[in-house]
């Protein structure tokens, strides 16, 4: 795992996080009529140690981190597929035996396994260099050491805006054992709270003693921005994302250049995990989706619904749905309307002339 350093930086976890988070909330839906048995694992629980949720989170992080992520199946003593695990091995290569291809990955602890690789899912950031894996991220590398040197001034400027206060001139000449000596007896005598008074009195051994304006350490702000702005580019992200204050616009532009190529190459994988070509020319396949309109504002709710009502593409409960409203547990409620005034173009004319 050539990744796992990045993750480590506040900012980049951040933006990992919020991507995660964000794909942790696609719904999957079991589209055709092969395989309706995997439709609970899909919605609920792809394995026995992760819920739907979890997975999502799981892969996507791992995607995010290392630019490429594993899926491996999970079967039952019969070899039949009942779900789906994400694997996070320190290295991987594709291997053949007796002419069949195979994927072998390794752990830390030094264990290794392998599984045939059309029953593998590979999706992949960054693809250049490698037919099968994504990149490294090296190209992240100047900006995880603008961080570190970031980091490191901000920690030694508040220390040293905090702790030095005075300077003073010794008399005679001391080595470093007596000077630390000198040092401690006059901050004890002088600065501790036990010198109510305010008054500083020394002898002779010290003089010069002069107060140091210390002004707060105030981070580069330009620099900061930055560092900000690499993070958010290099993944996909913004500021107001990762901060959940956006608004619908920005939302939907960040949905459809983030969220939604790894909802597409999610669901591409997966359909070919558990179909064959003549399956999936047949109509099956796993598709993830979102609820598009879950960040809209209730303005632009309401504005959809009427116009789609009218229109017979939503019934009342799919409207209520979107305002996160209980159903209805009325047959009306899923009935479709349409407005009586509307008639087909060729129909134009026909009532004039009867």
């Amino acid at each position: 795992s050539q990744g796992g350093a990045i993750y480590e930086k506040e900012l980049i976890r951040a933006a990992i996080h919020t991507n995660a988070t964000n794909c942790s909330k696609l719904s999957p839906e079991l589209h055709g009529d092969v395989r309706k048995d995997l439709e609970i694992a899909l919605k609920h629980r792809m394995n026995p140690f992760m819920t739907t949720s979890q997975f999502l989170y799981r892969l996507s992080t791992i995607l995010f981190v290392e630019n490429t992520a594993f899926i491996v199946p999970v079967e039952d003593r019969f070899g039949r597929l009942t779900g789906f695990y994400p694997v996070l091995p320190s290295s991987a290569q594709m291997v053949e035996s007796r002419g069949t291809q195979y994927l072998r990955y390794w752990f830390g602890s030094g264990q290794t396994t392998a599984v045939e690789w059309e029953k593998v899912g590979v999706l992949t950031r960054y693809q250049y260099d490698n037919d099968i894996f994504g990149s490294t991220n090296d190209a992240l590398n100047p900006t995880l050491q603008l961080i570190n040197a970031q980091n490191d001034g901000i920690v030694n400027g508040v220390k040293n805006s905090a702790s030095i206060r005075f300077l003073g001139k010794v008399a005679n000449i001391m080595d470093d054992e007596d000077l630390a000596k000198a040092r401690t007896r006059f901050i004890s005598q002088n600065l501790s709270v036990e010198n109510s008074g305010g008054v500083i009195l020394t002898d002779n051994k010290i003089t010069d003693i002069v107060p140091i304006d210390s002004k707060p350490f105030a981070v580069n702000a330009e620099q900061m921005q930055q560092i900000k702005s690499n993070v958010f580019n290099y993944f996909g992200c913004s500021e107001k994302i990762v901060q959940n204050s956006f608004n619908e616009d920005e939302w939907n532009a960040y949905y459809e250049g983030c969220i939604e190529p790894v909802a597409v190459q999610i669901s591409q994988v997966m359909t070919s995990m558990t179909y064959s070509m003549d399956q999936i020319a047949e109509g099956n396949q796993i598709v993830f989706t979102s609820g598009w309109l879950q960040y809209a504002s209730n303005v632009t709710k309401k504005a959809l619904i009427t116009e789609l009502f009218d229109r017979g593409f939503l019934t009342m409960n799919e409207g209520r749905a979107i305002l996160n409203m209980d159903r209805i547990d009325e047959p009306f409620a899923d009935e479709h309307y349409i407005r009586k005034e509307y008639a087909a173009v060729t129909d134009l004319g026909k009532e004039e002339k009867e």
